[in-house]
């Protein structure tokens, strides 16, 4: 109770805190990204996905190798893993063997997952090993100034090839699929909604899932090619995706100013790696 003329300080109202404050350390904000770069899209509907999925982050570890992507396994507020270059998915793969019951998600660039990590892509494939690969692709190695990458479409031009690259690239969902993947996806940082549905799906599945993301990068891609802003990029995504379910990847090339065919290529049930594993030792045993 005051007296008349007496001042009083009300108590400090606590700062609202943002839905997705609990998945995040914000203690390592301002994240580096590039202004328009569509990295944080991409993380936002993965976080989406998983508070939709009603899953506890404590039973979710995120693994990431080397590159802008790579940034990912160190904001997110789960049990994470920033690997060397290329190496993310064998970690990956022993914290899967040895914990069955977490939910192991891969989520790098397509530099780190299939040119320095590609054969440990395609044999995680190949296994059928119970994680979910996340790739998100830029075209370059944007971290490292630029150069070409294994994504890079013929002509586009890199720090490496100032006259336009000449290497045919990675059709990365059609390289999942022809290697044994459970589920493979490809949408852009423009279709949020599809893309977090997307990882929803992935997220609650079993055996080796690939979900690739076509992402704007300004700074190094977009402006060696004269492909304007991040928001310009966008535009292209909107006026050149098409949505095709269950289209054959093998036709799902990606050219320079050509059309992008996104959608969920692959969506199959078969027995994950452990499941055979597990399997094989039970039989073992009850032979004896």
């Amino acid at each position: 109770m005051t007296t008349p003329g007496e001042v009083t300080t009300a108590e400090p109202m606590a700062p609202e805190q943002h839905p997705m404050s609990r998945f995040l350390r914000e203690d390592r904000m301002p994240h580096i990204w590039c202004s328009s770069c569509g990295l944080g899209t991409t993380l936002t509907c993965f976080i989406m996905a998983v508070v939709e999925s009603g899953i506890d982050p404590k039973d979710m570890a995120v693994i990431s190798g080397i590159g802008c992507t790579g940034r990912v396994a160190g904001y997110l507020n789960f049990d994470s893993f920033h690997t060397t270059h290329g190496r993310a998915i064998p970690f990956a793969t022993g914290l899967a063997l040895a914990n069955p019951d977490l939910r192991v998600v891969v989520y790098s660039g397509d530099g780190d997952l299939v040119a320095i990590g590609g054969n440990h892509f395609i044999h995680a494939a190949r296994r059928n090993m119970d994680i979910l690969c996340v790739c998100v692709n830029n075209f370059t190695y944007g971290m490292t100034g630029g150069q070409a990458g294994p994504t890079t479409p013929i002509t586009a031009k890199a720090t490496t090839a100032p006259y336009g690259s000449y290497e045919y690239p990675f059709n990365i969902p059609y390289l999942a699929v022809a290697s044994g993947a459970n589920y493979v996806a490809r949408w852009t940082a423009l279709h949020m909604r599809r893309l977090k549905n997307s990882f929803r799906e992935a997220i609650n599945k079993k055996g080796f899932r690939v979900i690739e993301i076509i992402s704007p990068c300004p700074t190094a891609f977009a402006r060696k090619n004269r492909l304007g802003t991040g928001l310009d990029v966008l535009k292209y995504y909107h006026a050149n995706s098409i949505i095709q379910h269950g289209a054959d990847p093998k036709d799902a090339d990606i050219e320079m100013g050509g059309k992008i065919i996104v959608g969920k290529f692959l969506d199959v049930d078969r027995p994950c790696y452990r499941d055979y594993v597990t399997e094989s030792i039970s039989r073992q045993l009850g032979g004896k």
